[in-house]
């Protein structure tokens, strides 16, 4: 069936084999709750964010100062390239460019955040987005704030995941996965 040479990911297998056997869950459960724990890790941190920088009134001013900031280091941007700090703020104005995009395009699908609702079937055009971040204001700003948290936090988001996983699994998946199992069983 397969090209792949047999011994190929024998080491790759036998150690999550060995983890599976240890956390007694299966290893599709494993990687089920990692998937669905990784997501969470993704919807959680934008809401609460957003709401976090609505309630605090952040999210313009934290746009505002990143703009600054960024726009300020653009001459610098130049000089060292291997330099951590213009590494970081080139990454987080990436961020930030991003999630006005993520923003505008969901806005647009829902008619929310004070973009009119596309009608079903258009294409989100990228031209017509005004992408000057100075302008971000308002509920927009909050997203976009959001988004470039939960980016920055896919390290942890990651290690939480793995880290929750096997609880995760033979508390929730496994539980359900037996209950739909069984109700199939009863069926025949």
């Amino acid at each position: 069936m397969s090209s792949l040479k047999p011994g190929r990911f024998a080491a790759y297998t036998s150690a999550l084999q060995a983890i599976s056997k240890r956390t007694g869950s299966p290893l599709s459960s494993l990687v089920l709750s990692f998937g669905i724990l990784h997501e969470l890790t993704a919807v959680a941190p934008l809401f609460i964010v957003f709401y976090g920088a609505r309630t605090l009134g952040a999210g313009d001013r934290l746009v505002k100062a990143i703009t600054e900031e960024t726009t300020s280091s653009k001459i610098a941007e130049h000089s060292s390239a291997a330099d951590p700090e213009q590494w970081g703020r080139r990454k987080l104005s990436t961020w930030m460019d991003e999630g006005h995009i993520w923003t505008a395009k969901v806005g647009t699908r829902y008619g929310i955040l004070g973009y009119e609702k596309r009608p079903p079937g258009e294409k989100f055009d990228i031209n017509s987005l005004d992408r000057n971040s100075s302008h971000i204001a308002g509920d927009v700003a909050n997203a976009v704030i959001a988004y470039a948290v939960t980016k920055a936090a896919l390290p942890l988001r990651i290690g939480l995941s793995l880290y929750l996983s096997p609880a995760f699994s033979r508390g929730i998946v496994e539980p359900v996965r037996t209950t739909v199992v069984g109700l199939f069983k009863r069926s025949r």
